[in-house]
């Protein structure tokens, strides 16, 4: 009502009055408005000698907003953390699990800038694995099963009590306050945040980590309501409040499967898959993971049949939300979406156990939005689940996300200056993708604060990189998630050299400690040592052939061979081979520590490789313009489906067209270029015949 308008604009003169002791602190106020209405109505004002309430707010208390409140108070910003519920704080929403494929890589990255998940999952992981292992360590993706109730405390113990400069408070933000010092609204800049209980908080910057709360709604067969995770509110006027700035803002879809109860499993019916014998810690500061192999738990597999599949499909009128248009993950979709798309095959279930000290299991692979009588019915048709029970159905959210093209690389949004988004609310899927924005997003609003150039990372550093620079150039048209395959620079952006590659960095910034900083110079250090060393044990051919007459080394050609020579030819040789030798003195510090030791390994095995990639990488740049031919059959590419489908689809009419296609990766380019070149060198055009037929 238009009294209760006054009685609110006189309380905000008279909170102004009181701080600047005078009316000209009237005439110096800044104006900061809500964003509510288009054309904004003057919602208080600040004292231009007004005192900041805090340097940083971060919006959300997940995987992103934990981070980047984190990093924000690591920097010395005055940070305050806003969340619905403290909590639920490291709530592991979906699945119990981090790591994976791509994944892992970005986990080690955010460790080396000594992000929190990492050291966490090392103390919830109750399942550690390598993915991959039949491939390079470049590709290898370290994942682990966590105990959720253990994973969430370790985070808010972290963010609680061991992070000086934040402040954790309960909270929702309806609105931003829009600050404009300038009478060009062009220069409006956002100032920090009002709740929905009417309190107005003040700050330089504002990090928006909402995941999939925005305007989210839910779905179980037809019924659908307001959530955005189950028993927790969407958050309503903060998606009103970002499309009426103006931010081009779409929907997404996503989803989790139904939750089961592990003594109702018949174990004995399904696949078992233990943990690894040395599981291999996902933070740089561990050399161990906190619960020992012996007392790490297994995962189970089992597969869907044919009965789910007519089930499935008899149902789908059930089911609203596979009707919708809406795009949902496409590495990680809906039972219906797979059986819709692959009606024909049997599809992977891996039971997963939720915790040391619960019955929970979750199906990795069963994520529907069937009625709840259905998702029984399915679930009771796969081997092992014959008579299960659920403890919770599987459901469906839709939800609003920003188009991250509006973004700048160090995620702060090009149309309102001081307001940076991470997460979801930026198109991705997963925990470790929200977590590393999170961080950078964290990190960018502190050095803004402290007017410090921007800290970021492009394709050459890290995955952290590759996926900002996909997000901010490409968009997110379908939920974004990171495989290895998405960069080109896999050989050197190594899970195992993530520290070399970025701890100094962060350091220089002032996000990471000097404890984690010297711990890595210290390794870089011993291996720039141990390489020396074992460059200078030079051996006949004629020894190396005594002591691995398994390995076909010739005997006659070549001149003698270093250790180092030797780990870098023979990859399945190891520095422990030595360990019985003369020479094995001089390693023995190496061969009593195995992960340096494997570090050392993988140092060499990829020293001449990179070289070629570095090569590979400049041909691409030279080659923009060659014309590609018009009958090329994308499916022969050795590139993952989204890019042959988007290739075959757009049919680029050059490489340089290639890679500006969303979702065609520089790595996708590459590999194009390599098979254009090798299959099509005598067909192409006066361009293509110009160029040299190898790519290294």
């Amino acid at each position: 009502t238009n009294a209760s308008y006054v009685l609110r604009k006189l309380l905000s003169v008279m909170r102004l009055w009181r701080r600047s002791g005078t009316l000209l602190g009237l005439w110096r106020g800044v104006t900061v408005r809500t964003s509510y209405e288009q054309g904004y109505h003057s919602a208080s004002y600040l004292g231009g000698e007004g005192q900041l309430d805090y340097d940083v707010i971060v919006v959300g208390g997940g995987h992103a907003g934990t981070e980047a409140a984190s990093a924000a108070a690591r920097t010395g910003a005055k940070t305050l953390l806003l969340t619905h519920k403290i909590h639920t704080i490291g709530e592991m929403s979906c699945n119990p699990s981090f790591g994976g494929i791509g994944k892992g890589h970005l986990v080690r990255e955010i460790d080396a800038l000594d992000g929190v998940c990492a050291r966490c999952c090392d103390k919830a992981g109750i399942n550690f694995r390598v993915l991959n292992r039949s491939k390079g360590p470049a590709v290898w993706g370290l994942r682990a099963q966590i105990d959720r109730d253990i994973y969430r405390q370790c985070v808010q113990d972290e963010l609680l009590h061991n992070t000086p400069h934040l402040t954790v408070d309960s909270g929702e933000v309806e609105d931003l306050l829009i600050n404009n010092t300038h009478s060009d609204q062009q220069r409006e800049e956002c100032a920090g945040v009002i709740l929905g209980d009417g309190r107005k908080i003040s700050a330089q910057t504002v990090v928006i980590t909402t995941g999939t709360f925005l305007d989210a709604v839910i779905h179980i067969g037809t019924r659908s309501y307001p959530a955005g995770r189950r028993g927790d509110k969407p958050s309503i006027g903060l998606a009103r409040t970002l499309k009426t700035l103006g931010f081009t803002v779409a929907r997404l879809k996503t989803g989790t499967p139904p939750r089961i109860d592990g003594r109702t499993v018949d174990w004995s019916r399904c696949v078992v898959q233990a943990a690894d014998e040395r599981p291999i810690p996902f933070s740089f500061l561990n050399d161990a993971v906190a619960i020992e192999p012996a007392n790490q738990i297994s995962c189970y597999l089992t597969h869907t049949n044919s009965h789910v599949i007519d089930i499935v499909n008899t149902n789908l009128h059930e089911s609203q939300y596979i009707k919708q248009d809406v795009l949902g993950p496409r590495y990680c979709p809906s039972l219906e979406a797979k059986i819709d798309r692959f009606p024909n095959l049997r599809h992977q279930v891996w039971l997963e156990p939720e915790g040391l000290h619960t019955d929970v299991v979750y199906p990795n692979g069963l994520s529907n939005t069937l009625p709840e009588h259905t998702q029984l019915q399915l679930l009771r048709a796969i081997r092992g689940l014959e008579h299960c029970d659920i403890t919770q159905p599987g459901y469906g959210v839709q939800y609003d996300y920003i188009d991250p093209r509006q973004l700048k690389r160090s995620l702060e949004t090009r149309l309102l200056p001081g307001l940076f988004l991470a997460g979801q609310i930026n198109g991705t899927t997963g925990y470790e993708e929200a977590a590393c924005q999170g961080l950078m997003a964290g990190v960018n609003a502190a050095l803004k604060c402290q007017n410090r150039s921007a800290f970021t990372l492009d394709r050459t550093d890290g995955y952290i990189g590759v996926l900002i620079d996909d997000l901010t150039t490409q968009g997110a048209p379908e939920p974004y998630r990171m495989f290895t395959s998405r960069s080109e620079f896999r050989l050197s952006l190594r899970p195992d050299n993530a520290d070399l590659r970025l701890t100094e960095r962060g350091y220089n910034i002032g996000v990471v400690s000097e404890s984690r900083y010297k711990r890595m110079s210290t390794v870089r250090q011993n291996l720039g040592e141990i390489k020396e060393i074992l460059k200078g044990l030079v051996l006949p051919r004629r020894w190396w052939k005594q002591q691995m007459a398994e390995k076909s080394i010739s005997v006659q050609d070549g001149p003698d061979m270093s250790v180092y020579d030797i780990l870098k030819k023979y990859h399945q040789s190891d520095v422990g081979m030595l360990r019985t030798n003369d020479i094995s003195t001089r390693l023995k510090y190496l061969i009593d520590l195995p992960f340096l030791a494997m570090r050392c390994k993988i140092e060499a095995r990829y020293e001449d490789m990179l070289l070629k990639q570095l090569a590979v990488v400049e041909q691409v740049k030279s080659e923009e313009n060659l014309i590609l031919p018009e009958d090329i059959n994308y499916s022969m590419l050795n590139v993952c489906n989204e890019a042959k489908e988007k290739l075959s689809i757009t049919r680029p009419p050059t490489i340089g067209a290639a890679g500006r296609i969303p979702g065609v990766t520089p790595a996708a380019v590459t590999q194009l270029l390599y098979y254009v070149k090798n299959h099509h060198s005598n067909r192409g055009t006066d361009t293509a015949a110009q160029t040299d037929n190898t790519v290294s």
